[in-house]
C-alpha cells in the first residue's frame, strides 16, 4: 500500500524556507504572492495491513517534529 504524508509548519512558526521562495519569487517578477509556507511530502510503501495507529506512531515518532509541525496522511490507491 502506497501512504503518503504530507508535513507542513504550524501556522505561526516561522518558515525561512518560504520566506526566501517568497523574496526569490518576487525578484523573478512574480507579483501577487502574498505568503509562502514550504513543506515536504514523504512517500512510503508499507504492508496492506499496516494499521492507522502504526501510521500516526510513524508520524509522531520520527517523520513529522510535532511541537512545530502539522501532519496529514494519506492513502494512495
Amino acid at each position: 500500500m502506497k501512504i503518503r504524508v504530507h508535513v507542513s509548519l504550524k501556522p505561526g512558526v516561522l518558515d525561512p524556507q518560504g520566506r526566501a521562495v517568497h523574496h526569490a519569487l518576487e525578484g523573478l517578477g512574480f507579483s501577487g504572492v502574498e505568503d509562502v509556507r514550504v513543506g515536504r511530502l514523504i512517500e512510503l510503501d508499507v504492508a496492506d495491513d499496516t494499521g492507522d495507529a502504526a501510521l500516526d506512531e510513524m508520524c509522531e515518532k520520527l517523520l513529522a517534529n510535532t511541537v512545530i509541525e502539522n501532519y496529514r496522511i494519506e492513502k494512495v490507491g
